[in-house]
């Protein structure tokens, strides 16, 4: 078997929900890859340093680098360690989770250029990037989707006698959690009977500013903070309908986990989100930030059982393509010599 460096935020706090550093390394590891990890420095200059250091020592040991790649700040480590994989003459493999790398395509082709041209593959979670870098003329662009283990994710038989929303994903501007206490606002002032769960950790102050909203509307909304994954799968059996609000997104581990738990999907049509759920067969989508229209799917889902059923049935369907037992095929295609 292979060694790995890994490369890419290795943070744990309470700002911060588990990356895919945390979930592929553990799964890659347990397949019998040898893998070490660079940074879990929450200091962004000392994390980049490291980085770049780890690269240097471990060079002659490692038969490649798998690199994180985002497409706000985090993009820059990614160059920088790859162009020094370059120098080095290391193979290294750019894992593309940035559901906005379409437009730093497009701003940035040159540096883009000196990532993604010279690597070994580009690993793309998603169908939308690996069509979005088709388009600027990338052919060396793998699909491998996040993966979970189906066994881990039991159907529960849920009620609908009230709207119980749930939202899981870090608090930030980017997946606009205000939308959620909106749309709570609005079914109420509808008249329903609703309660929203807002599960995660802080990213950007965003907590507050939704928490104030809440206070200002009048809202009992219930904030869980960080959860581990046992935790909040374990909380969903006591809510109905899955809200994910982004502006932005590829496809998202939580959603995927939603709709394995078996709870109707409603998200906005964003990104990698129309890749993931084909609209009215495996879950409802909707403009982005457009509280009227969430909500009018929200009572779609609420009021119809057969077609409640069938975007559940349906979406299981989806994502048992992403039981890990199939996945790793891929990556073992990409990381062996």
């Amino acid at each position: 078997m292979r060694n790995v460096l890994y490369i890419g935020n290795n943070l744990s706090n309470r700002h911060t929900n588990l990356s895919s550093i945390h979930v592929l390394g553990k799964l890659l590891e347990e397949e019998g890859y040898t893998l070490r990890y660079a940074s879990s420095y929450n200091n962004k200059l000392f994390r980049l340093l490291d980085m770049l250091w780890q690269c240097g020592r471990l060079a002659k040991r490692m038969d490649v680098v798998l690199i994180d790649t985002y497409s706000t700040h985090n993009f820059y480590y990614a160059l920088l360690v790859s162009q020094l994989c370059r120098v080095l003459q290391l193979p290294y493999i750019p894992s593309l989770n940035g559901g906005n790398l379409p437009a730093r395509l497009a701003r940035n082709p040159k540096l883009c250029a000196m990532i993604f041209k010279n690597a070994h593959y580009n690993v793309s979670p998603s169908s939308y990037l690996q069509d979005a870098f088709a388009k600027q003329g990338y052919d060396n662009v793998v699909h491998i989707p996040n993966s979970i283990k189906l066994e881990e994710y039991p159907v529960s038989k849920r009620r609908y006698d009230t709207i119980r929303l749930l939202w899981v994903r870090s608090f930030s501007k980017i997946y606009n959690p205000q939308l959620a206490v909106n749309v709570l606002k609005r079914l109420k002032q509808k008249g329903y009977d609703a309660s929203l769960c807002m599960v995660g950790p802080d990213s950007d102050g965003s907590l507050e500013s939704v928490k104030l909203l809440a206070k200002d509307l009048n809202l009992d909304v219930r904030f869980t903070g960080k959860l581990t994954k046992m935790e909040w799968t374990q909380l969903a059996k006591e809510y109905n309908v899955f809200i994910n609000t982004t502006n932005f997104d590829n496809t998202p581990v939580s959603v995927i986990e939603a709709m394995a738990l078996g709870l109707p999907i409603v998200s906005t049509d964003v990104g990698g989100m129309p890749y993931l759920i084909n609209h009215g067969v495996s879950g409802l989508l909707v403009p982005p930030n457009d509280v009227y229209a969430m909500v009018g799917a929200i009572e779609q889902v609420y009021g119809h059982s057969t077609l409640r059923e069938d975007l559940v049935r349906n979406a299981r369907t989806v994502v048992a393509e992403f039981d890990w037992e199939m996945v790793k095929q891929r990556w073992n295609a990409v990381l062996q010599p």
